[in-house]
């Protein structure tokens, strides 16, 4: 069965984003690109909350085409113009959009008709209220988070807004990788123990 993995820049007090969504904080550089670009080519299904699905789709589908475009644009627009989306939204029902599924109810059902299929990975992009949704379920198979040598203080938390009614037992965690990048982040790649 494919796994469903969240991919997040979080702070060092575990904060995806500050109180409005601002995400100038996060640290990314070539390094980071060329290392998560190596690891997402290999994915074939992206998976995103409605915000985070809108910001991509406004910069992705013609960033290769910029003038400016760095080898970064160039690659991700490529992939994100291949790639199988599925947007978690109760709002955009009933929208058709290329090479994209939309999911507004019966989560659990339709999010485990996806992992059965066959395929890569499905990488979870961004996305706090998508994330915290499928954390409730029990759904995400693990946690590709980029940790950036800042303290926030305030924002959107990865963790702390789930509903602790939701589920009963605390969620072990196997680290598979580690590694720092000459920007002061940290990635900590992250499975679900399952047993």
């Amino acid at each position: 069965m494919r796994k469903i993995i969240s991919f997040m820049h979080i702070s060092l007090d575990g904060f995806v984003a500050g109180l409005n969504g601002e995400m100038d904080w996060i640290k990314v550089d070539e390094e980071i690109f060329d290392h998560v670009g190596k690891r997402i080519s290999e994915g074939d299904t992206a998976l995103y909350g409605r915000v985070t699905y809108q910001m991509m789709e406004n910069y992705w589908p013609t960033a290769a085409d910029k003038p400016t475009a760095s080898k970064h644009d160039i690659e991700h627009s490529k992939w994100y113009s291949k790639v199988h989306k599925v947007v978690l939204s109760r709002t955009m029902k009933g929208v058709d959009l290329t090479n994209t599924k939309i999911i507004s109810d019966n989560l659990p059902d339709r999010i485990n008709e996806i992992k059965q299929k066959a395929g890569e990975d499905i990488l979870l992009f961004g996305s706090p209220t998508a994330t915290h949704s499928l954390i409730q379920l029990n759904l995400i198979d693990g946690y590709w988070l980029f940790v950036n040598p800042i303290i926030l203080r305030r924002g959107i938390p990865l963790f702390a807004d789930i509903n602790p009614d939701s589920y009963r037992d605390k969620i072990k965690l196997n680290l598979v990788t580690t590694r720092p990048f000459t920007c002061g982040v940290t990635e900590l790649n992250y499975i679900v123990d399952r047993q």
